[in-house]
């Protein structure tokens, strides 16, 4: 016995529209407030390049990103907090390199070397902006304790990437890793004032060749060439 075919439905089946929803205002929100952040803090930094950081108050930085004055401390509650985004952009160069290292595709000497040009690459933007930079850490408080939190934890990740390649074998065993990663950040750090004052070539140029100074001298190959000049090899 054949039973009855079910009703058909009358109803219209109903047609949404295609394709990607159209963008929510909290995305539009979000994106403006994102580009206002930016411009505040281009504008900041470009101040600071000209007339030092000082100089600048909280009405020129907003007056030259063109937003109200209270919008300023919307995204940042004090100019100290300008260079800790500007120094933050450089922890996370250090983060990347880490995090490169602990993959173990490339030999971590390969990355360090590639930091160093990439640190000195965000630095070389403005040699005027370094040195107020610079200038702001020598004779403001809130600025230098700021500078010494960010050299701290810069240290400590230059630290584990040390680590990571003694390790391996890739880097020198008989000093400490935290030794060698502050060694390394003095150099570095002296490099960047150095080109500030003097920038006679590309600083990523001048960092590259720093390094292919200092990156034999941390191979393991370096500890067998000192104890021979040292006489510790002999019987």
């Amino acid at each position: 016995m054949r039973h009855p075919s079910p009703p058909v439905s009358k109803r219209r089946p109903q047609t949404g529209r295609a394709g990607p929803h159209p963008p929510s205002r909290t995305g539009r929100r979000e994106r403006r407030r994102t580009e206002t952040r930016e411009r505040l803090f281009r504008a900041a930094l470009a101040l600071f390049a000209e007339r030092g950081y000082l100089a600048t108050t909280v009405e020129d930085i907003t007056e030259a990103a063109d937003v109200g004055k209270g919008t300023f401390f919307n995204y940042f509650p004090t100019k100290e907090h300008v260079l800790a985004t500007y120094g933050a952009e450089r922890i996370a160069a250090v983060e990347r390199s880490l995090e490169e290292a602990r993959e173990g595709k490339r030999p971590v000497l390969d990355v360090l070397g590639d930091l160093a040009a990439d640190l000195a690459g965000q630095s070389g933007e403005s040699p005027d902006l370094l040195r107020a930079i610079y200038a702001a850490h020598a004779s403001c408080t809130p600025v230098r304790r700021e500078l010494q939190a960010r050299l701290k934890r810069a240290w400590e990740l230059m630290t584990e990437i040390i680590a990571l390649a003694q390790e391996r074998g890739e880097v020198r065993r008989d000093l400490p890793a935290a030794d060698l990663g502050r060694l390394i950040q003095t150099i570095f750090v002296g490099v960047t004032l150095a080109w500030s004052l003097n920038p006679s070539s590309s600083s990523r140029k001048t960092a590259s060749a720093v390094w292919e100074l200092v990156w034999p001298n941390l191979h393991p190959a370096a500890t067998e060439r000192n104890d021979k000049r040292t006489g510790k090899g002999r019987a």
